[in-house]
């Protein structure tokens, strides 16, 4: 294309006017969002908002129902990624689109093969990405497996995808979900470099604090709608939240000191055994919960937290140790034995563990009680009582949905399927609530509702366990955090002292305190 025509709009990529339907639902109702070039322009909204949508129309997945894309001034259409592709735009999905037993070179170079005579040509591929990876700064061993490698060099990995195809415009879709620290602060680096280098970048989040950090104007969806965009340096945090959510949101959980009182789960020498190897995922971890406090196991992804958990509620089964809840041993206790006895759990993966996504809103409600005497009568069903409760919950906990108690669970957004799972295990009053990454993908509306309801719990005398990876949840929500470095306890943290730097370095293995001698 000639430079003029390069010249004649000031922006790579329009998007006007943009509606997309679904069945029930308009994800996107006359959307228009603009790039300038060399950009890092964000995209905030709430969940179910319409971002993620609209950046699946501009990388070819979905078909608008109306509007038109421009890239520099001239209309296009993208049937699909390849057409995206072939305009040298380039998406890095939530969950990263790799071949996990395929070497990170080979995931960079697939699908965009350079073939000589029908042969590949790895070393010429070798040689760029080398290149690529040198004037970026994004290092990553070309010869390790996917599988092998941390979340933060996958990421690295669907970059140098993107940079491989000559992609300008690169799209983020909320990169940091599963990000230490450290890794945010490489990507925020990574990407001002990438605007640097003259690339357009669009980014979806709904952390404003990465928001303020990285972009230079912000573009607000509310409930499928464009609300307005905005210089980033003319804007605030608070400004933002309310632009998104449509009212003022705290955005820092208010919450009085806590008030720890008897001992509700005493785990002694707990060890789970590894899916990956022949050692423990877990070693010979020993705490206490009190009634009263929000005990915090932090920690980077895939250091033992899951089976952690897994243990604990009774999916797995640990391999030394005990578990005391409420003052009995329920080590080797069936799962509804320990939830019984007083243990609820709010999973870490809410559509294999939280819901039965085929169910109703309303079963998925009572799944851990239909067999109380008040819904159930000589072993059937009394239908209008999960009816009439399922009502009560969703009011109360203003969980969203098409048809109400009878919407199927599979076509609620994650953030009211995520309100569905935590209104059901805080209703059985348990004295024990086991919270695994509570408000994951959710955004700050959801978020402070939710806290609000953890620190509520913990004010009624409840004890509350939080294992979770997100650093301003970490330090927000506990009362004590502990912090989990390949299966072990490796530091006792208290939130008011401590900061997220130091935290980090816990996390990442960099320093450690001697748990038995400071237990002891």
């Amino acid at each position: 294309m000639p430079d003029s025509e390069h010249t004649e709009s000031e922006y790579i990529i329009e998007m006007l006017h943009i509606t997309k339907e679904f069945p029930g639902i308009i994800a996107n109702d006359d959307i228009t969002l603009q790039l300038r070039r060399g950009e890092i322009h964000a995209l905030l909204g709430e969940n179910g908002a319409g971002k993620s949508t609209l950046m699946s129309v501009l990388f070819g997945l979905y078909q608008p129902e109306a509007g038109e894309i421009r890239k520099n001034g001239q209309t296009v259409k993208i049937n699909n990624p390849n057409d995206a592709t072939a305009l040298h735009i380039g998406m890095v999905h939530q969950h990263f689109q790799l071949v996990e037993v395929f070497t990170v070179l080979d995931n960079i170079i697939l699908g965009a093969e350079d073939t000589k005579l029908g042969f590949l040509q790895k070393k010429e591929a070798r040689k760029r990405v080398e290149a690529l990876e040198e004037q970026y700064g994004l290092h990553v061993d070309l010869d390790a497996k996917i599988e092998d490698i941390t979340v933060g060099m996958q990421q690295r990995v669907e970059i140098l995808k993107m940079l491989y195809r000559d992609n300008e415009i690169l799209i983020f879709d909320e990169p940091t979900a599963v990000l230490t620290p450290q890794e945010i602060d490489e990507l925020m680096h990574t990407m001002r470099n990438l605007a640097k280098e003259g690339k357009s970048i669009l980014f979806i989040s709904h952390k404003l604090n990465e928001i303020m950090e990285v972009s230079d104007r912000v573009t607000v969806l509310r409930k499928g709608k464009y609300v307005g965009t905005i210089d980033t340096k003319a804007t605030s945090k608070e400004e933002l939240s309310r632009m998104m959510v449509g009212r003022p949101v705290q955005l820092v959980v208010e919450k009085g000191p806590a008030q720890p009182k008897e001992p509700i789960l005493t785990l002694e020498n707990f060890s789970v055994p590894s899916h990956l190897h022949k050692g423990d995922a877990v070693k010979d971890v020993s705490f206490t919960v009190h009634a009263g406090e929000i005990v915090c196991v932090a920690g980077i992804d895939g250091n033992g937290q899951t089976e952690f958990v897994q243990a604990l509620t009774g999916l797995e089964r640990s391999s030394g140790g005990t578990i005391t809840l409420c003052g009995q041993d329920v080590t080797h206790a069936s799962i509804r034995s320990r939830s019984q006895t007083g243990m609820s759990h709010i999973p870490e993966d809410r559509h294999k563990h939280g819901l039965v996504l085929n169910y109703t809103l309303e079963q998925n409600l009572v799944l851990q009680k239909y067999y109380e005497p008040r819904f159930q009568n000589h072993g059937f069903i009394r239908f209008d009582e999960v009816r009439t409760y399922a009502e009560q919950l969703i009011e109360q906990y203003d969980v969203r949905s098409g048809q109400g108690p009878v919407t199927i669970a599979r076509s609620m957004s994650g953030g009211n399927q995520q309100k569905a799972i935590v209104a059901r295990e805080i209703d059985r009053d348990l004295p024990l609530i086991v919270a695994v990454q509570p408000t994951r993908g959710l955004d700050v509306g959801a978020i402070e509702y939710i806290h609000g309801q953890l620190v509520a719990q913990r004010d009624a005398g409840k004890a509350v366990l939080l294992v979770s990876l997100e650093l301003d949840e970490v330090m927000n929500l506990s009362d004590r955090i502990l912090v989990m470095y390949e299966g072990e306890i490796v530091g006792e943290l208290d939130p008011k002292t401590t900061t997220v730097e130091e935290l980090g370095l816990y996390m990442a293995g960099a320093k450690r305190q001697n748990m038995k001698e400071e237990s002891a």
